[in-house]
């Protein structure tokens, strides 16, 4: 069968219908993008599929090569090896390649430039001064209760209203906090002629949400959804200035001062690590942090130029620094989380009172799984979770495009209110790529791996983002009390209770982890099947449905006695 008019023009997945196909399989006769196409050809009959890359054809074809061996039928597994080499020519916005240095030769100083296009530049002295300003306005604006409603009243309007009275609140406190600033600034110039002041406030606000992903828990959402508003051409023309510039990178800030050479010095390995207190005394974390701030020191003199001084280089430093700690504090517990997994359960058999199998129907699971493949599931879900974390900067940046693209948004009542439905192919592209590369290192893939995007699961980026910081939240709580529990036998107290109610400390850690891998992902959570399952966002659903129940759990006393204070931070 011919398949010349699938690749003249652009076609997309028939199966989740906003990726780019690039596999056309002959049996289905249909045109599917490389993860679908994987995860509906790994069992049965369709295992014998034979496909055609859609992209080796439309390269030859713009060519005008006749290579017949790019068109000839291949197997679904063929097809992988192709589709590796496209993703190594991809640009570095979707590189995900997690590791410093790769087999592809890749050095430590490209890996540093890609990581540093999205690792946003620390704020200084100044900056802090107008997030204060932002944040006491956003606290008081009712920007979302005014515009996200049922209203028969001109929208554009209502919005343009709203931005203008924001910009006036950031206004009156600049001049109350500096005078002189301020009358410099408003004294004979309107709101439109300080078009640079106002992107500059709202733009540190971004830059800092996403460094500090616990901060303006209740402002962020509001100051994206204004924003959103803001570009709307209609919004835009009416207030006759823009409200968006690109958020300040690290690899920005070092190329627009022809300063690139720093990420490629091998000392920037040492001056940007992250200091870790595991198994080291304090002289050894004291030579470390030295051994730091030298490099740090060094570095700062060696790049220093005329456009940047050394406290900038320092300050792009500590911006990484801060890149890396942000990944120790929130990827590094699924990491412990999967060696609990292997250390406590077998993946083959299980072992007596501590079987991980579940029954949909039974004690609230919506899942049935035998032992070993609840064991893949809870595995492959953690693994999954540790790449998102790995990249979070990254989508954060995909995220930000998202919301303030042009593409337009409609409201609608998912259950949980009027939400902003707006479509996400930035995160949507990503998370593809992501998922693909979990799979291929899980070798096969338990459950669902649809990504809701843009529908009343996760109406939007903004949702998307906020979703999945979660991930450390659930987490760290449970790794940080397995690791205190061996801490709570220098109590004799506390260690007799431990022995008599759970035959000692590491009976009770296993305890602990046979509860959260079983109730944890059992697919609960939701109103429906649909809304959690074993979907790639119902697996975070199922998890946050089981720290609502902790303090129902046999086992929160330890909790409590090992400092839990809750899962959102917020005391107990």
């Amino acid at each position: 069968m011919e398949v010349a008019s699938s690749t003249n023009t652009t076609s997309f997945c028939v199966e989740c219908r906003d990726q780019e196909a690039s596999v056309f399989c002959e049996q289905c006769d249909e045109d599917f993008c490389e993860v679908c196409h994987a995860m509906l050809h790994r069992t049965g009959n369709r295992r014998k599929h034979t496909a055609k890359n859609l992209k080796v054809r439309a390269t030859s074809d713009t060519n005008g090569a006749n290579d017949n061996a790019s068109s000839k039928s291949t197997t679904a597994g063929s097809i992988k090896s192709t589709s590796e080499t496209d993703e190594k020519s991809q640009n570095a916005a979707m590189e995900l390649d997690g590791t410093v240095i790769n087999g592809s030769g890749a050095t430590f100083g490209q890996w540093m430039e890609k990581r540093a296009q999205f690792v946003p530049l620390r704020l200084d002295a100044h900056e802090r001064n107008l997030l204060r300003l932002l944040e006491a306005a956003l606290n008081v604006s009712e920007y979302t209760d005014k515009i996200d409603i049922i209203s028969y009243a001109n929208k554009a309007r209502r919005i343009v209203t709203q931005i203008r009275d924001l910009c006036a609140i950031i206004s009156g406190l600049l001049v109350a906090n500096d005078y002189k600033l301020g009358d410099k600034l408003f004294s004979e110039s309107s709101v439109k002629q300080n078009e640079e002041f106002f992107q500059q406030v709202f733009e540190v606000g971004r830059r800092h949400k996403i460094m500090n992903p616990e901060k303006m828990r209740s402002t962020y959402g509001k100051l994206m959804y204004m924003l959103m508003d803001s570009v709307i051409p209609e919004v835009e023309d009416m207030l006759g200035f823009s409200c968006v510039i690109p958020i300040k990178t690290v690899f920005d800030y070092l190329k627009d001062n022809e300063c690139l050479a720093l990420l490629h010095d091998d000392m920037v390995a040492i001056a940007t690590r992250e200091i870790s207190q595991e198994f080291k005394n304090r002289l050894q974390i004291n030579a470390e942090v030295q051994k730091k701030r030298r490099a740090i020191e060094a570095l700062s003199e060696k790049y220093a130029n005329d456009h940047v001084s050394p406290d900038d280089i320092a300050r792009c430093l500590s911006s990484l620094s801060d890149n890396h700690a942000y990944l120790k504090a929130n990827r590094d517990p699924c990491d412990r989380m999967l060696k609990y997994l292997s250390q406590y359960f077998n993946p083959s058999k299980s072992e007596s009172g501590y079987s991980l199998a579940i029954m949909a129907g039974r004690h609230g699971h919506r899942l049935t799984h035998t032992h070993s493949t609840q064991y893949s599931y809870v595995h492959q879900s953690l693994c999954l979770w540790r790449e998102i974390v790995h990249e979070m900067y990254m989508l954060w940046s995909l995220s930000d495009e998202d919301l303030l693209s042009v593409s337009p948004y409609r409201l609608t009542n998912t259950g949980q209110g009027l939400q902003r439905i707006q479509q996400c192919r930035g995160i949507g592209g990503a998370m593809h790529k992501i998922l693909h590369r979990a799979q291929k290192k899980s070798g096969s893939w338990v459950g669902s791996s649809v990504v809701h995007l843009g529908d009343r699961n996760v109406p939007n980026a903004f949702m998307f983002i906020d979703k999945y910081n979660q991930v450390s939240r659930i987490l760290t709580p449970i790794v940080n009390t397995l690791d205190r529990i061996d801490s709570l036998l220098e109590d004799s107290a506390i260690a007799a209770y431990l022995e008599e109610s759970y035959g000692g400390a590491d009976r009770c850690k296993k305890d602990i982890l046979y509860d959260f891998f079983r109730f944890g992902f059992d697919g609960s959570g939701a109103d429906n099947y649909f809304d959690a399952g074993s979907c790639i966002d119902g697996r975070l659903t199922s998890a946050w449905n089981w720290c609502s129940h902790i303090e129902k759990k046999k086992f929160f006393p330890i909790f409590l006695l090992t400092g839990f204070i809750g899962f959102d931070g917020g005391g107990w």
